[in-house]
């Protein structure tokens, strides 16, 4: 007996060379296509990322460029508005020292507001800085000294100017104040003796009449003159 024959293998058990070569080349192509897909697929992703991320870049640019624009704008608002600022400021300083002006102007035309007599149209101006210490102060101090030139033009025989004085004087009438004003003084002084004592110097400076030249104290009559 050949033992040879009991140790080989049978002919259909053993697989044929070819056919496992094949299946083994089957798996290998499949894992294959397998990562040739995979790659294909991160390609088209990776491909779709850089064309989002370019366009994304060029927004940025566009964003950045319009930043840019509009803080240069803001820059020209903010100087614009500093300037208008200072503008503003320089136009309220002139509006005040016009209003403080007009207000004074205002304060010095009531104090010398006069009798109805005395609304026409002024033959002269005078500085309104020396108000009026009572209502038509100014204008009967006027009339009194145009009544006094009058009397001289008509003793000197200048017959024009007293004529002309005196067409003043009728269209001008005294408002009184003044003459009532000097009288009650002279009273005043006639009742205290025209000495001036004590309550007659208190009385004097209530109403803001001087008495004194320098250290040197003045006569009633003297502050009559100085005064009214």
């Amino acid at each position: 007996m050949n033992y040879e024959d009991f140790l080989k293998p049978k002919e259909e058990e053993l697989p044929l060379a070819e056919d496992a070569i094949a299946e083994e080349d089957n798996g290998d192509n499949e894992e294959f296509v397998e990562v040739a897909e995979d790659i294909d697929v991160q390609k088209a992703v990776v491909e779709e990322l850089a064309a989002d991320k370019a366009l994304q870049d060029e927004k940025i640019v566009t964003l950045e460029e319009e930043l840019k624009k509009l803080r240069q704008e803001i820059s020209t608002l903010k100087n614009e508005r500093d300037a208008a600022v200072t503008e503003l400021t320089k136009i309220r300083g002139t509006f005040n020292a016009m209003r403080e002006a007009l207000e004074k102007t205002g304060d010095i035309l009531a104090a010398n507001s006069e009798t109805q007599l005395a609304n026409k149209v002024a033959l002269l101006d005078r500085n309104y800085e020396l108000s009026d210490r009572f209502p038509g102060e100014t204008r009967d101090q006027v009339l009194e000294v145009i009544k006094e030139a009058r009397d001289i033009a008509e003793e000197q025989g200048r017959i024009r100017r007293a004529q002309i004085l005196e067409s003043v004087l009728a269209e001008n009438e005294l408002s009184g104040n003044l003459q009532k004003k000097r009288a009650a003084l002279e009273k005043f002084f006639n009742d205290n003796q025209n000495i001036l004592s004590g309550p007659v110097i208190e009385m004097l400076e209530r109403c803001g009449i001087s008495y004194k030249h320098g250290e040197e104290y003045l006569l009633p009559a003297e502050i009559l003159k100085r005064t009214y």
